[in-house]
């Protein structure tokens, strides 16, 4: 069974001593399985956001330590900061990463809760998913007035807390209340302004969030609110969706800035945000100079920002991950007020350091791992490599097309085809690994004990399905290079005909990638038991065999015949 992973991001109300805030944060370490991401503190909004991932019971324990820690070093009587705040540990909610819903991380949301109540006496809040009811989703509301407004609002029937004292006592004086959640990826972002009026800010923050603005008469400032027949102020609704948003002055940068929660990136994406608000700024006069994430962002929103503003420019989108990074980056000019370390704010790349890897290495490095003793890397680890670099040859050549100065008409037209060629690449490089990975399985296998019947029956079907998947890797990779050839073909067709020579060597590799990994799956097919599963997949890697011999034949012809 597939972990389940939660990310748990709390907010506690200091930025400005690092040994506070480094204490607190290092109290998530002590738990077994539970890995620190991230410390953003902020020195004007005296918060510190802090991530950190694992498994749903160390997290939540991670986390009833961390609200302790806070607990102790904060005093809530003594805070004053930009961001809107009620506790030491003033928010603090669960994330679904992998293999768990949203319904379930608020359940362990509520064991959370109840712990803080009863083992700290915090009283707190549950909104978003964990919420008790329709009116405390909201975060805002169950925040609103503050730690200054929290003995009134403790003592008020209709604001009881969900966990803890209903009471404003001398404990809670210092740590104020806590609102822990179950909810989806939220981006904290900021966009930076070429002013330092918080006013102007607001009056974008108002243009851009979903709840936009209260109507007024006459002035729409000053004047007086207009009422709906429940005496609610009516709004005028903001330009995005699943936006929150104010604007405040960041003393540390000397700027103003528009601070906003993405609280849904499918419907409102951080490019998105970021355009709009640029248009916004542009009416009123001002000027975005980039942007900020507080915390960490996943790589697919910085993917599709980078997306975004590749069609934009109509260029090609079939380029790097590594590349589109940078466009993002600077696209949305986040190293506008400090560097932008893609290591230190994207999840999967936080989540993945540590993990060494074959396509990792260096190209000599890898070369000397396959020279060296160990059988792994093998052949087809290598046949998979090769499959990625003839691809990557059919890729170059399709940006070089969709670059070309008089085919501009034709830019989408290449820019699919690199993309196709991208996702094939990134494939063959995931087998490149995985075939050694699949080996090792083998291996993990024979030295299963063998001394009870149990133990021997055990182990035989250990190494039987082991060799079973052993087989289906390169299988993996004579289908993917095999289908990879349609790249080059049309490049050999259509792109730029003074690559040719890249577009055919691109084919040969391909050729050779099938060619290499049908060596491995006969070789390993040869020792599977089932014989009915290991004729059938010698049967399919024949007919791929034969596929690649012709279509590389036919290719060498028709470079033969242009050149």
């Amino acid at each position: 069974m597939q972990k389940q992973l939660i990310e748990c991001v709390p907010n506690i109300s200091e930025g400005r001593n690092t040994e506070i805030i480094n204490t607190i944060a290092n109290v998530v370490e002590t738990v077994e399985g539970v890995k620190l991401l991230d410390v953003d503190p902020g020195k004007a909004t005296n918060r510190t956001v802090i991530t950190f991932v694992g498994e749903p019971e160390p997290v939540i324990e991670a986390a009833f330590r961390l609200i302790k820690k806070a607990s102790e070093l904060i005093d809530m009587s003594k805070h004053s900061g930009e961001h809107p705040r009620f506790g030491a540990t003033d928010v603090c909610p669960l994330v679904p990463i992998s293999n768990i819903t949203l319904e379930e991380a608020a359940t362990f949301a509520h064991k959370l809760g109840a712990r803080v109540g009863k083992e700290l006496g915090i009283p707190g809040y549950f909104y978003e998913k964990a919420a008790t009811e329709e009116k405390r989703k909201n975060l805002a509301n169950c925040r609103s007035g503050e730690y200054e407004g929290l003995a009134k609002k403790l003592v008020d029937p209709n604001w009881k807390p969900d966990f803890g004292p209903a009471e404003f006592n001398d404990k809670v004086s210092k740590t104020g209340a806590t609102a822990i959640s179950a909810r989806d990826f939220l981006i904290a972002y900021n966009v930076n302004l070429n002013s330092t009026s918080t006013r102007r800010a607001n009056a974008i923050a108002f243009d851009i969030r979903e709840a936009g603005r209260v109507k007024r008469e006459g002035n729409p400032i000053t004047g007086k609110k207009i009422l709906d027949e429940h005496g609610e102020p009516v709004r005028i609704p903001g330009k995005l969706k699943a936006v929150k948003g104010i604007g405040w002055y960041i003393e540390e940068y000397g700027i103003a800035q528009i601070s906003y929660n993405l609280t849904n990136i499918s419907i409102t994406s951080m490019h998105e945000a970021f355009d709009e608000t640029c248009k916004a700024a542009d009416k009123r006069g001002l000027r975005v100079t980039g942007s900020e994430l507080v915390g960490l962002v996943p790589l697919k929103a910085m993917l599709d920002a980078a997306d975004y503003f590749l069609v934009k420019q109509q260029r090609s989108l079939g380029i790097s991950e590594s590349e589109k990074i940078k466009i993002a980056v600077k696209s949305l000019g986040l190293d506008d007020l400090k560097p932008f370390n893609p290591e230190e704010k994207i999840i999967e790349y936080m989540l993945d350091q540590g993990e060494k890897k074959l396509v990792d290495m260096k190209l000599t490095e890898f070369a000397d791992e396959t020279a060296g003793e160990s059988m792994a890397p093998g052949g087809g680890s290598i046949a998979a490599y090769a499959g990625s670099l003839g691809v990557a040859l059919g890729t170059m050549v399709a940006n070089l097309s969709a670059h070309k100065a008089g085919w501009d008409d034709r830019w989408e037209y290449f820019s699919e085809w690199a993309e196709k060629g991208q996702a094939y690449m990134n494939k063959l490089m995931f087998l490149v690994d995985e075939d050694t990975n699949a080996f090792n399985k083998i291996i993990d296998g024979f030295r299963m004990p063998k001394t009870t019947e149990a133990e021997k029956e055990a182990r035989m079907t250990a190494i039987e399905d082991a060799t079973k998947y052993a087989t289906e890797i390169p299988f993996q990779v004579m289908k993917t290079a095999h289908d990879s050839m349609e790249v080059m073909e049309a490049m050999l067709e259509k792109g730029l005909q003074t690559s040719l020579s890249d577009a055919g060597v691109g084919m040969l590799c391909a050729r050779a990638a099938v060619l290499g990994a049908y060596f491995n799956v006969r070789i390993n097919a040869k020792d599977i038991k089932d014989r009915e599963f290991a004729e059938d997949i010698l049967r399919r890697a024949e007919d791929i065999f034969n596929s690649a011999n012709n279509r590389e034949q036919r290719a060498i012809e028709q470079i033969n015949m242009k050149l």
